[in-house]
């Protein structure tokens, strides 16, 4: 949507396609906050500490012009957001509240209670309807057109009708989230499936950095029927403390050494923290997501986990410190609050939360130039999650919020500058039609070779078991194994019924991009020998200087060839090395 009004505010024409409803895509599910360096709350920050601790949660391979150009202009994109209709907590003064969490040094995340994610859509979404915007709401696209090295749009149909749409443009923007759904435990809702990021790659662009996939440390972990479901870390930054099952806050047993003289040697003083105090250093529960991940995964593989196979998130604790701690959790967490209290059953203010690691964001993805956004294929744009390069190794909590208003805009800007300074492009009616043939094979096929579903399934468990939270070559070379298989039995798969809102139908064209993207995964984590923020290799448990200037790139060769290779990063202007050096 951001990119959409910054397209239309330009000039040209645009339409905006969405997998589901209007205003129902999965930022909504985003809950603690939007990054962006106001100091409102501490004064000491400022876009140079914000790219700092970008950079270095993301193990230093982030794009670093991505990252200046994200730090410098997120505080405007978030203020734009409130002149828009944004309504945002407030200090006592009336400026936009800011809140702790992971990674940052100081408060930095504008929030709305534990509700930022809807808000941010609301507010976009009420301004972009008056912008001249084409909107069709329920399509899917299932495949780009080339016109020779160009884009010259994209072919999809409406899921109500099943209807097929060729959509023609100058220039394209992928705004279409992460893959979460390839794996069996996963906190982003049903359509984050990989789909825009296999769509460009088979239409030429190049994805990096794929092996990098976080696992955010505090999904529900029971009932069964919500493992998974994301619990902010707003939790944490607000003072919830992670527990094993001797009630012990095992986060102090281990602390990164390039985090060390940032983290508070006690519980006292990360009270402090919380609290406000300039003087000290934050709790270790607000460490990276990747390390916290994997703490918690210590704990409950040597036995010390909860009851249901995680361990205890516990905000209940704070009435120790706090006369009003009940009523202060549900004016802070209000949608924590109720997500457990009418789907587990537990009361928050009164007892611990069951967590553990759940499939959660994809740092790696399409590759984009810094500024403009696009692709390595021209007139194909890419911004947000799908988009490779900000975040590096390990993404920082509140930072995707305002990478999307951030790129979203400047997506929509340079797409749109694309547009005016390009001849229009030519339809391949041969191409429309050999896409066409390949989306209505399912239903030829039928569902005697099986369901798309039971691939999906099996899909996901491949990924859960062989390429999740920690990762060897042997298990990497087996997901790739049985991944290829799947390739082969893909063929097979069908679909019954019409074209009207038929699931069959739609999984069995999804299924081809979840493979994709899953292969993609599996081959960039074996081809890194290494440790480094969402990526652990048990049998390369540490950082290597070889791998830590390269990243690793992904790109078609041949009708169904990945190739996989090595690059260097770019090196670092001198400038931007220096503010690192001395904020170390």
């Amino acid at each position: 949507m951001r990119a959409a009004v910054e397209a239309s505010s330009k000039g040209v024409k645009v339409g905006m396609v969405c997998r589901s409803l209007l205003g129902k895509a999965h930022t909504v599910m985003a809950e603690g906050g939007v990054a962006a360096a106001l100091a409102n709350v501490d004064d000491r920050d400022n876009w140079k500490v914000h790219f700092a601790d970008t950079m270095r949660g993301g193990q230093y391979l982030n794009n670093w012009r991505m990252a200046e150009l994200f730090t410098k202009e997120a505080p405007d994109r978030v203020k734009e957001l409130e002149a828009w209709g944004a309504v945002f907590d407030r200090t006592e003064d009336g400026r936009i509240l800011q809140r702790n969490f992971g990674g940052h040094k100081y408060p930095r995340l504008a929030h709305v209670g534990d509700r930022t994610g809807l808000e941010m859509i609301r507010t976009l979404q009420d301004h972009g309807i008056h912008q001249g915007i084409d909107i069709y709401q329920e399509h899917t696209i299932v495949s780009l057109l080339n016109d020779g090295d160009r884009i010259a749009g994209a072919f999809g149909y409406d899921r109500a009708t099943g209807s097929f749409k060729v959509f023609k443009a100058k220039a394209v923007v992928i705004t279409t989230g992460g893959m979460g759904r390839i794996y069996k435990i996963s906190s982003n809702s049903w359509d984050c499936t990989g789909g825009g990021i296999s769509i460009a790659f088979h239409a030429g662009a190049e994805l990096i950095d794929m092996e990098f996939v976080q696992f955010h440390p505090t999904g529900m972990v029971w009932p069964p029927s919500v493992r998974g479901l994301l619990i902010t870390e707003g939790v944490r930054g607000e003072g919830g403390v992670l527990r094993n099952n001797s009630g012990r806050r095992f986060m102090f047993d281990d602390i990164p050494e390039n985090y060390r003289n940032q983290t508070s040697t006690d519980e006292e003083e990360g009270w402090r923290y919380i609290q406000g105090d300039k003087n000290a250093k934050r709790p270790p529960e607000l460490l990276t997501r990747d390390h916290v991940a994997r703490c918690i995964t210590r704990e409950i593989k040597a036995g010390r986990g909860s009851p249901h196979g995680g361990v205890f998130l516990d905000i209940a604790w704070i009435k120790e410190k706090i006369s009003n701690a009940p009523d202060h959790i549900k004016k802070k967490l209000p949608s924590m609050y109720h997500q457990f209290k009418e789907l587990a059953g537990v009361d928050i203010t009164k007892e611990a939360m069951e967590v553990g690691p759940t499939t959660h964001y994809m740092m790696g993805g399409i590759k984009v130039d810094a500024d403009s956004q696009m692709t390595t294929v021209p007139g194909l744009f890419a911004a947000g999650e799908c988009a490779a390069g900000l975040h590096g190794a390990n993404r920082l909590g509140g930072n995707s919020l305002s990478d999307l208003l951030v790129f979203g805009k400047r997506a929509g800007e340079f797409a749109a500058e694309y547009a005016k300074n390009n001849s229009e492009t030519i339809i391949d009616q041969s191409q429309v039609s050999e896409i066409m043939s390949w989306a209505l094979a399912p239903f030829e096929r039928g569902t005697k070779n099986g369901n798309a579903f039971q691939l999906q399934s099996q899909l996901q468990e491949v990924m859960q078991d062989f390429v999740g939270i920690t990762r060897t070559e042997s298990d990497l070379t087996i997901a790739i194994d049985k991944i290829t298989e799947m390739k082969a039995l893909i063929k097979n798969v069908g679909c019954d019924g019409n074209r009207n809102f038929n699931p069959g139908w739609h999984g069995a064209l999804e299924l081809n991009h979840m493979i994709t993207v899953a292969e993609a995964i599996a081959r960039a984590a074996k081809e890194r020998k290494e440790s480094r923020g969402g990526h652990f290799r048990e049998d390369f448990p540490e950082k290597s200087n070889e791998f830590g200037n390269v990243n690793i790139s992904i790109i078609k060769s041949g009708f169904e060839t990945i190739e996989v290779k090595q690059k260097a990063k770019l090196s670092m202007r001198p400038d931007l090395q220096q503010i690192i050096d001395e904020m170390k």
